[in-house]
């Protein structure tokens, strides 16, 4: 991509301000704020909207190349101590998973461009190498004789006697198997009668080098975890290196005065903190967001929650890949002026690249001030989705193959040759180690959350807009049909719950707002509850259980298991490091879908969509309103769509179930039929698999349209269908899927209580 940019926040009230870092190779571009309206380039539908907004922001900027550093480490800061002149012993259980990636930090206190200081690292042979540097380009190393076999626990040690110059090194798996050529035990007799020291920090998973502009940088990023890495202040004996590989966690002998350091990576889960339990105070902390929370070497599968073993749990797993905070300077700053109304706007960069121009938006959303509203009506951004759903890459082979969904992504194209060149994931990819990605961060570009965008090949919808782009389907359809309205987002919600939605009427959903965290589950039922109407306009919703970080709210955490599902969490690290919570589906955690919006996922596929065909419940005197207008024999949804072409009920589709929640009285207005078979029945509902799963064969593989009345005066409607509003513009938004729409919001906006 020739200029990408991001922002600080992605929800901002007028009186606040909001930033906005760019990278650009064009020596200069211009930026200007506009209103989104509609982000669909697909000819069948109003086309591409939006309107320039005069702002303080306007103007050309310069332009250059901010850089992406990838990988997470733990860093500690220098110390004279940890120099360790007289000697050293380094000693940890280590789990790698790419041990064949070349050279890998572990514990280090190095840099590789001038060769000083001492660590353990995995070498470009696989196997564990540990290194002294006694400065002037000179560097002793003992390398172990046999390489680390890929997702294993050793126990590794690496000792230096400055005295004789001695370097042992130990590579001791976990289980004494005989005839275990992994094994390894080396001694030499060194010339290095001193340690080369430097002034960096102590790192866990990487190590330092200089850049070429004498920059300090990190290189050699660990894939793996660690546990219970020690640091002593000299050459422990062959005993001593036994007695610590059979201690429990972090047990060391305390009265060897000569133990600097042994962190408990078992404490502050939830944080960044990294506590040294040795009692000198050589605390570290994490950066680029490595998993916590994650099983130990001593994990006996007893417990599956960290907060019931914690010990059992003291292990990181750090990634080449991890990204937390891309850091990047502040180009300019937007002050949001107090007549700006509230809606979806972007900051639309734009620069020459010879004869053509070549332009970004950074999409972010204007809310009104706390405590107020603008409008009877409010859309609810699913900004907490979007961040799942960021930077998606679709490097996962084995989900590929099993939805059949071709060959390969086209990474020609600007936005996918920059995922992959800058290494940004998703939470539906693979670490490069093959583990999933559990983490995102919207402290960095999301290129694929954007106007214009589309599914690539690989991915369901193929070619179809998604979450930001076909959100902005309802935003048009508001807008052309003079809906005055507000916007707010996943994050507004999260944080001020039931005080945020108390203004309003009505409350409209995204197409696929997937992602829920327990604050806003709580606030959308008590806004409904206490008479709120709510209008579900998507499919595959209130699916995920989220977290937000407490202490670094721009931080959500998913952990992916029993579910319709892109990678599976290990055993024993199904709850969620941020919060503590258990993962996995709302379901399982009795807050189904089906318990707030009266529908649930079922099944996702490709291909044609489907009209939905009135159901008897849709004749009786309380849905009148919704079929004003609409013929009894009237397939709904049947034309085309701005998603997968044709029809309205489709991608992803959820139907009513009475066992999970829906409510008795819900009214079962409409449904599809006559999916395809690549439309199979979730696997969370499913025992065996028997092959008659698809659409041809389950009648229970389809989408339903819901309503039914809660408690003081309020309403549901649901219609459990990705696709849905993609024909919401369909003959110039003169349609049948556009006049029930219309038909229940113009009533649920109504004062009039429901009875």
């Amino acid at each position: 991509m020739e200029i990408v940019g991001y922002s600080d926040r992605l929800s901002v009230a007028p009186g606040q301000a909001i930033q906005f870092m760019v990278s650009s190779r064009a020596a200069s571009y211009r930026a200007r704020i506009v209103r989104l309206i509609h982000g669909d380039d697909n000819p069948n539908g109003p086309r591409f909207k939006q309107q320039e907004i005069s702002t303080s922001v306007d103007g050309l900027y310069s332009g250059s190349i901010q850089e992406i550093r990838c990988g997470s480490y733990v860093t500690v800061d220098d110390d004279a101590r940890l120099r360790c002149d007289s000697g050293l012993t380094i000693a940890a259980w280590i789990y790698p998973t790419t041990p064949e990636k070349g050279v890998q930090g572990i514990v280090t206190k190095w840099c590789a461009s001038d060769q000083c200081g001492y660590g353990l690292f995995v070498d470009d042979s696989g196997c564990l190498m540990f290194c002294v540097g006694v400065g002037e380009g000179r560097v002793e190393r003992v390398h172990a004789s046999a390489a680390l076999r890929r997702g294993e626990w050793y126990f590794v040690v690496g000792s230096y006697d400055a005295a004789t110059g001695a370097m042992s090194l130990w590579q001791l798996p976990q289980h004494n198997w005989p005839r275990d050529d992994s094994r390894s035990r080396v001694a030499t007799v060194g010339r290095a009668h001193r340690v080369g020291t430097n002034q960096r920090p102590l790192l866990m998973a990487a190590n330092w080098m200089q850049g070429e502009h004498g920059e300090s940088m990190l290189t050699g990023h660990y894939n793996g975890k660690i546990d219970a890495p020690s640091l002593y202040g000299r050459a422990l004996a062959t005993a001593e290196v036994e007695r610590l590989k059979t201690a429990s966690g972090v047990e060391r002998d305390a009265s060897d005065r000569d133990l600097l350091a042994t962190w408990d990576l078992a404490q502050s889960i939830h944080s960044v903190g990294v506590q040294d339990a040795s009692g000198h105070g050589f605390h570290g902390r994490t950066v680029n967001l490595p998993a916590r929370a994650v099983t130990g070497h001593n994990w006996s599968g007893k417990f599956n929650d960290f907060k019931q073993a914690p010990q059992e749990y003291a292990a990181i797993h750090f990634h080449d890949d991890d990204l937390e905070d891309v850091a990047w300077k502040v180009d300019f700053e937007l002050g949001v002026p107090d007549e700006l109304a509230s809606g979806v706007y972007a900051a639309w960069l734009t620069a020459a690249e010879g004869d053509a121009v070549v332009e970004e938006h950074v999409p972010f959303f204007v809310r009104p001030k706390r405590g107020t509203a603008s409008a009877s009506i409010v859309f609810l951004a699913p900004t907490i989705s979007y961040s799942a759903y960021a930077n998606h890459q679709f490097n996962n082979p084995d989900r590929i193959e099993l939805m059949g969904l071709g060959d390969d992504v086209d990474r020609s194209c600007p936005r996918y040759s920059y995922l992959y060149e800058q290494q940004l994931l998703s939470t539906y990819d693979l670490h490069s180690d093959g583990s999933g990605v559990c983490y995102s961060s919207r402290l960095r570009p999301f290129v694929d959350i954007r106007p214009r965008h589309v599914l690539p090949p690989l991915s369901l919808g193929s070619g179809s807009p998604h979450q930001l782009n076909a959100d902005l389907h309802i935003v048009d359809w508001l807008v052309t049909k003079g809906f005055a309205h507000d916007v707010v987002t996943d994050e507004d919600l999260h944080f001020e719950g039931a005080e945020l939605l108390a203004p309003y009427r009505v409350l409209i959903t995204g197409t696929h707002p997937e992602y829920w965290t327990e604050p806003m589950l709580d606030a959308l039922e008590a806004f409904r509850d206490s008479g709120g109407r709510v209008m579900y306009l998507g499919g595959n919703g209130l699916y995920w259980v989220t977290s937000v970080d407490p202490e670094r709210p721009h931080v959500i955490e998913v952990r992916r298991w029993r579910g319709t599902r892109s990678w599976d969490a290990k055993q024993g690290e199904y709850h969620h490091s941020t919060t503590g919570e258990i993962g996995g589906l709302w379901r399982f955690r009795n807050r189904a879908p089906q318990k707030l919006v009266g529908v649930g996922m079922i099944a996702q596929g490709v291909g044609e969509n489907r009209p939905y065909r009135r159901r008897p419940d849709s004749f009786d005197p309380r849905a009148t309103f919704i079929f004003e207008g609409i013929g009894a024999d009237e397939l709904i949804g049947d034309f085309p769509s701005l998603v997968y072409s044709h029809g309205a009920a489709g991608f992803e589709i959820d139907r009513l179930d009475h066992t999970l929640g829906t409510p008795a009285h819900a009214l079962h207005l409409a449904a599809s039929s006559d999916h395809s078979d690549t439309y199979q029945h979730a696997v969370e509902e499913l025992l065996a698999v028997t092959g008659t799963e698809g659409g041809t064969k389950d009648p229970a593989v389809h989408a339903d349209m819901v309503f039914f009345e809660t408690a003081n005066g309020g309403a549901v409607f649901s219609v459990g269908s990705i696709s849905f509003c993609g024909c919401l513009s369909y003959d110039g938004y003169d349609n049948n899927v556009s006049r029930i729409t219309e038909n229940v919001l113009r009533r649920f906006d109504s004062p009039n209580p429901f009875v």
